[in-house]
């Protein structure tokens, strides 16, 4: 039986990933539109910096910062912002972002993987309009960004991360 499309792209984004140099958890991303892949994108240092991988440690680890909060204090470009970064926004407007997250430790898939709010921030003003988010080998979240990311607005709620 032939894969499904949604499950090819999440394939790649996981393919992706495997370049992270994060310890804590790495994630791809890729951003389609019409069938084809506009950009990619991984977990690690701006260009030029140690990565955490060579440093041999994670500052938000050491400092026991629990997921989803206080990304000022990460070494890395999300793989969401390095997509982001490496494509015009006229070829981003009304594509889907594809985004998978592996645990570095346990090679287990991040569950409930979600963007952080900062990689919330830069999806709405890319113009992407969905994002797929893997949970399973075969299961997936969709996310459309105009009614869970905008109009449900929880940087409003004073909610911490995810």
């Amino acid at each position: 039986m032939r894969r499904s499309k949604i499950n090819y792209y999440l394939d790649i984004a996981e393919t992706v990933l495997q370049r992270g140099t994060c310890l804590r958890r790495n994630y791809g991303a890729i951003i389609v539109k019409n069938d084809e892949i506009i950009s990619t994108g991984y977990v690690g240092a701006p260009r030029g910096r140690k990565n955490c991988c060579d440093l041999g440690y994670c500052v938000r680890e050491k400092l026991n910062i629990p997921r989803g909060e206080r990304y000022e204090m990460c070494r890395s470009v999300h793989a969401e912002a390095n997509a982001i970064i490496s494509a015009p926004r006229s070829e981003m407007i009304g594509a889907t972002m594809y985004l998978v997250g592996r645990d570095a430790k346990t090679g287990e898939l991040v569950s409930n993987a979600n963007s952080c709010s900062m990689c919330k921030r830069m999806i709405i003003n890319s113009g992407i309009r969905t994002v797929i988010v893997r949970d399973t080998k075969e299961e997936y979240r969709v996310i459309n960004v105009e009614n869970e990311w905008i109009e449900q607005d929880e940087s409003l709620d004073g909610i911490f991360g995810y």
